[in-house]
């Protein structure tokens, strides 16, 4: 998730480049497929309004949900356009290393959550991650973070509009304004009338769209280059390609692809990032909060880890076989180029043209899909794009009604509130649509959206950490050091920036002191240094100042007492710990396989 997502062209009306990329000719079989999902999408949400009584059924799903139901919401929830689209770039780019996003950036996570996090999230009964950090601290450090998180699930879900809505225009020829209204008001629909419920199960059915949309274009294209022995000695032929293959071995050296050394990906992306947005994104954890047990609840994410675990296979693997037929011309294909405003092709230092990798995914669907599987993979690619979109507003609304409006009026009924979330979710669209205009103007879009995860999700972890973790956290350290933290980071991305940017928007504001080779190694290290200011200045403020809230109040807040889930009744394989520790097993060999 953390490579650049789509070049943005603000003179050519936001419009991606399209050189170097065949036009689909879409015929009537792939046009119903799309009709078909789109109905689908409207009709579960107009199905499940009848059960949505109350504000609870609308925010949490009455807690009714299956857990297998949830595990797959959890990671659909992710599985936005930024990762399909992303990871395909990065694949053609950096090669296996970009596993690490999944393999050390997710899985061990998403583990941790369900084995250790999930007990104090469900069983405080808190609606919302902001809720319980009121229960954890005080009304100060809830009221800050529900700002920051709002703003963040806006942001993310406006994103997924622009980007959905310039991909269509791009690709089809349509009106972008018009591609925009339409999926916002689809999205809004389904969302308004079913609540999470919907969001859910369409998430689910989103989840296989993208699955059987875009898991045959690896077996189809790998099949193309002779399979993985063909593919390998491809990629082994040039320079750049010999490193393509291994996920650690060139870590530690100065030719790392990444720009980022071991020690970074592991603090930076496998423990500050990915434990900061997997553990107390309330987008993905209200996934699992909907859930029907205890046990369910703390399986949601350790189930959703093992589809997560392999989809490597299904989003890098497509961009691996891109560089190497890039490299090898006799296929017929390359990777599209980049188009400056003027829509000549873009040169580097060296004059060479200039990739555009965040067109890897649909220029590959283009070139090996017939018609039919190619209605399918459109339709999968715009599953993807309101999943996220979805995923943000119910988180949005959730957080606006139970912890801003219920805090200005605490005496709202239950009715009040549920037609508050409603507003709420309109609210969202539209603020969301008016954010995808901005996130026009920016040529780096993934690049901003993970400087935003640093900024919130970094310093709420390390506030999560020593919350959960400790009886000694307290209310005056929680909110200074998540203050303190974010400042810091915001000065610390004006202090530095990448090697070829300028300064602006991208860093070096302030100054141009510390530079970094990547734009993916800036933001890791503007998560470490929000997360470690954070976590000191919680723990010493809290040293230093006396204890806010006795054991008695915090019991099922924080690990130590909150009492044990007992699971004997249940499955021996089922058992959270059990699970999870396949789970990791299973993903250390994996590391190990293609080290």
């Amino acid at each position: 998730m953390f490579i650049e997502f789509t070049s943005l062209l603000a003179a050519t009306g936001g419009a991606i480049s399209t050189e170097g990329m065949a036009k689909p000719d879409l015929h009537a079989i792939d046009w119903s497929i799309m009709a078909i999902y789109l109905a689908f999408v409207l009709g579960i949400g107009f199905a499940l309004k009848k059960y949505m009584n109350s504000a609870d059924d609308f925010f949490l799903s009455g807690r009714s949900i299956p857990g297998w139901v949830c595990g797959l919401a959890f990671i659909s929830a992710n599985l936005g356009a930024q990762e399909l689209i992303g990871m395909a770039a990065s694949g053609a780019e950096y090669g296996i290393m970009t596993t690490h996003f999944y393999w050390v950036g997710a899985i061990p996570a998403m583990v941790f959550l369900g084995v250790f996090m999930m007990p104090m999230y469900y069983g405080s009964k808190a609606k919302s991650v902001p809720e319980y950090l009121k229960m954890r601290y005080n009304e100060p450090t809830r009221v800050f973070n529900s700002v920051s998180f709002a703003f963040m699930t806006v942001a993310s879900s406006g994103i997924s509009m622009h980007a959905l809505a310039d991909l269509l225009h791009a690709l089809l020829d349509w009106n972008y304004y018009a591609c925009l209204v339409v999926t916002s008001l689809i999205v809004l629909a389904y969302v308004l009338k079913g609540g999470l419920s919907s969001a859910i199960y369409n998430e689910v059915l989103q989840f296989f769209m993208i699955v059987f949309g875009i898991a045959p274009l690896a077996y189809i294209a790998l099949k193309n280059v002779g399979g993985w022995e063909g593919l390998k000695a491809k990629l082994m032929a040039s320079e750049q390609g010999v490193g393509a293959m291994h996920s650690w071995a060139q870590t530690g050296g100065t030719e790392n692809p990444m720009g980022v050394p071991w020690y970074g990906i592991l603090f930076g992306l496998g423990f500050v990032l990915s434990f900061g947005y997997w553990t107390t994104n309330f987008a993905e954890v209200q996934r699992a909060l909907a859930a029907n047990s205890m046990g369910a609840a703390r399986r949601t994410p350790i189930i959703g880890a093992i589809p997560k675990m392999l989809f490597p296979a299904v989003v890098i693997l497509p961009g691996l076989i891109a560089y190497a037929l890039t490299s090898d011309p006799a296929p017929g294909y390359a990777i599209p180029n980049k188009l400056d405003a003027n829509g000549a092709v873009v040169l580097n230092d060296a004059g060479q043209a200039v990739l555009n990798y965040n067109q890897v995914l649909p220029s590959m669907i283009f070139h090996y899909f017939p018609n039919g599987l190619l209605g399918l993979a459109l339709t999968a690619l715009m599953a993807s794009f309101m999943s996220g979109m979805a995923a943000n507003v119910t988180a949005f609304n959730t957080v606006w009604t139970y912890d801003l409006y219920k805090t200005m009026k605490p005496d709202q009924t239950d009715k009040q509130l549920l037609a508050m979330g409603r507003y709420a979710t309109i609210f969202g669209i539209i603020a969301a649509m008016g954010f995808a205009f901005v996130a026009s103007k920016y040529n780096n879009i993934m690049s901003i959206l993970q400087l935003v995860f640093g900024f919130v999700n970094a310093p709420l972890f390390a506030t999560f950490l020593l919350g959960m973790f400790t009886k000694r956290s307290n209310g005056v350290g929680s909110f200074w050091g998540l203050v303190v933290g974010t400042t810091a980071a915001v000065v610390f991305h004006g202090m530095s920036i990448a090697i070829g940017n300028a300064p602006g928007v991208k860093g070096g504001w302030i100054s141009s002191m510390i530079e970094f080779p990547k734009e993916m190694s800036q933001n890791f290290w503007i998560a470490i240094v929000a997360f470690s200011v954070t976590f000191v200045v919680n723990a010493v403020l809290s040293l230093v100042t006396p204890r806010t809230k006795s054991d008695e109040e915090l019991r099922g807040l924080v690990y130590s007492l909150t009492p044990k889930y007992r699971d004997e009744k249940e499955l021996w394989i089922l058992r959270p710990a059990v699970l999870g520790s396949f789970v990791m097993v299973a993903v250390i060999v994996l590391n190990f396989i293609f080290w």
